[in-house]
């Protein structure tokens, strides 16, 4: 992505990554979208161009509260919250404009949204939304989630930010 933003928060996301190459952590995450626990679906932001696009982690544990129902005997992540967890990397990227600062991103459309892989407890989502057109509030992202590097989801998010 090009010019990202250089802050690194001190904390590990995952056990897989170093304290440095962490941009974002829950606290600073928070800060920028609203979403809390249990929904807030993301664990960090490794890279970050404030409008442009991010990259983002998150750890899939047996303790998260879906798996309770989805599937007790074959536990999979639902695909409409890998979709949810791209938008909200999505979100970081759009609402970290200092314009949006304060602001919400609201869906506007799902499109060619594509469910290529199961993603079960132990997995490392990794999320990616790039920006690619923005018109006022609205704006379009191509958003990609993958596990050991093979796409799992795939989907243009079309947002509102209000």
């Amino acid at each position: 992505m090009g010019e990202k933003v250089s802050h690194t928060s001190g904390v590990l996301c995952c056990e897989t990554h170093r304290m440095e190459e962490i941009m974002l952590g829950i606290k600073e995450i928070q800060d920028i979208i609203p979403h809390r626990h249990p929904f807030l679906l993301i664990d960090c932001i490794e890279e970050l161009e404030p409008g442009v696009g991010a990259v983002g982690y998150k750890s899939v544990t047996y303790n998260e509260p879906f798996f309770a129902g989805h599937f007790p005997q074959e536990p999979v992540m639902p695909g409409v919250l890998i979709v949810e967890a791209l938008a909200q990397t999505g979100a970081v990227a759009i609402l970290s404009k200092e314009e949006n600062k304060g602001k919400v991103a609201y869906f506007g459309a799902i499109n060619q949204a594509k469910f290529k892989k199961k993603v079960v407890p132990g997995d490392k989502l990794r999320l990616e939304c790039k920006i690619i057109k923005q018109k006022g509030p609205v704006g379009i992202g191509q958003a990609t989630a993958t596990v050991d590097g093979k796409i799992a989801v795939s989907a243009e998010l079309t947002f509102m930010v209000g």
